[in-house]
């Protein structure tokens, strides 16, 4: 007789879970005065209260209805906080149009009715059903929670474009000092295997592009040992490479040029010295921080230092490759995610000096893989073979395979600890300014 298959979801643990993640949510709105609600910090995104009432109305439409079948808690208001918007796709303003935002009270008089729905669905329902599209392994459990970490990053990164006015600052919101930048060197990775994505049933739950397993052979190259940082970037500003066209690719002069691009997004130019446009501050420029900037303004630094951006293998050899030809779970190994390997999992809202958890490094010496800010690759977003959609969510990725982005990989100061894993895969396109997005330089390797 077969015996039963272990549930994947753990109830309690879930609860607990879901608890968690809608405090911190909710952290994060405290952190805006009532005068922000309807403003709109980026002219691609909608304004600040379609948020507060999204995150619970996908909730609803993830494990209610399309899980459950049940009816909703407000089928209007699950209409119009059905979905986010792409940036590029079109101004959110005009979408925002098809409606009058309702007022703070009522988004969260439904977005608590919606945590009731959903509390008591993990508690009493029958939440993970063998072959079930949406049920299966407990895909639509994991699906809500972690769609809603993955957008307190992108509350972070709008948060981070409004006027200090508009936010209140928390006791623990310290700028960590400031350190002097490493000096700029490549380690030398050999060739060897990595393995890109998971197998379906090796993690308890990934988004639809983890999937499956993909081995790659990775010829032999070099990398920078540390991101890129400030100092280094502001080099390339001071030759001027924002001026000269031969480090850009047409497509990214074409957008520099139209969009008036000359320093990265972060910084702020002074009367006589840069900045770091911080969460709730502006700070003179750190040195030692790494860059943040867009996949095109990476891709020119890259040129110009005679190098290029990493492939998405390139990165996974880097970090999780070892020399006895194993692969880790983790750059440093298999440890847990924890405060000594990376600056990740809400520590803090802004970076910290490059190089500064040295127990983060990989088997080969390169730091900060995991945390501090995510890294572009040169790698065009795309499924590996054998793909397939979700059911829980079947537009999260397939929407996107159109050759317009660019998976980036590691993780950033606010992503939640449960997404570092090694098979997870963000992505945005190459002129998107807000993302918390830093890089570091490969180069191939003599043979």
């Amino acid at each position: 007789m077969a015996r039963a298959r272990q549930p994947v979801v753990d109830r309690q643990a879930s609860i607990t879970w879901f608890r968690n993640t809608r405090e911190r949510t909710g952290r994060l709105f405290d952190l805006l005065s009532p005068a922000a609600y309807f403003e709109q910090p980026i002219p691609l995104r909608h304004p600040v209260v379609f948020y507060e009432g999204h995150i619970p109305a996908f909730s609803v439409n993830t494990l209610i209805k399309r899980g459950l079948g049940r009816p909703g808690v407000d089928a209007g208001l699950e209409a119009l906080f059905a979905r986010g918007i792409d940036p590029e796709d079109g101004d959110a303003a005009d979408e925002s149009a098809i409606a009058s935002w309702p007022g703070r009270e009522a988004v969260r008089r439904y977005a608590a009715e919606a945590d009731r729905t959903i509390l008591d669905a993990l508690e009493h329902a029958d939440i993970e059903r063998d072959g079930h599209p949406v049920l299966h392994r407990g895909q639509a459990v994991f699906t809500l929670i972690e769609h809603e970490e993955l957008h307190q990053e992108t509350l972070a990164y709008m948060w981070h474009r409004l006027p200090s006015a508009l936010k209140r600052r928390p006791r623990d919101a310290e700028v960590v000092p400031e350190g002097a930048a490493p000096v700029v060197d490549r380690v030398r990775i050999p060739a060897g295997r990595a393995t890109l994505g998971a197998g379906r049933d090796e993690i308890p739950f990934g988004w639809d592009n983890e999937f499956p397993t993909l081995v790659v052979d990775v010829p032999a190259f070099a990398v920078d040992r540390h991101n890129v940082t400030n100092q280094a970037f502001l080099e390339f500003v001071e030759a001027g490479g924002y001026t000269d066209r031969r480090w850009w690719s047409e497509a990214d002069w074409a957008w520099r040029e139209s969009a008036g691009v000359r320093h990265p997004p972060f910084w702020v130019r002074g009367a006589d010295a840069w900045w770091w446009r911080g969460m709730f501050e502006r700070v003179p420029l750190p040195p030692a921080w790494p860059v943040y900037v867009t996949h095109a303004e990476a891709a020119a630094y890259a040129r110009w230092k005679g190098g290029r951006l990493p492939t998405e293998a390139e990165f996974h050899r880097a970090a999780y490759g070892a020399p006895d030809g194993g692969e880790r779970s983790y750059p440093w190994g298999e440890g847990p995610p924890d405060a000594t390997r990376g600056h990740f999992g809400f520590r803090g809202w802004d970076p910290v000096p490059v190089g500064s958890f040295p127990d983060g490094a990989s088997a080969w010496g390169v730091h900060d893989l995991v945390g501090n800010g995510w890294e572009w690759t040169s790698t065009v977003f795309d499924g590996f073979p054998g793909f397939a959609p979700m059911a829980s969510y079947p537009e999260y990725s397939a929407d996107f395979f159109d050759g317009l982005h660019y998976v980036i990989k590691g993780a950033s100061p606010v992503t939640a600890t449960g997404l570092v894993r090694r098979s997870l895969r963000n992505w945005f396109r190459p002129h998107y300014p807000f993302v918390y997005a830093g890089f570091r330089c490969v180069e191939d390797a003599p043979r």
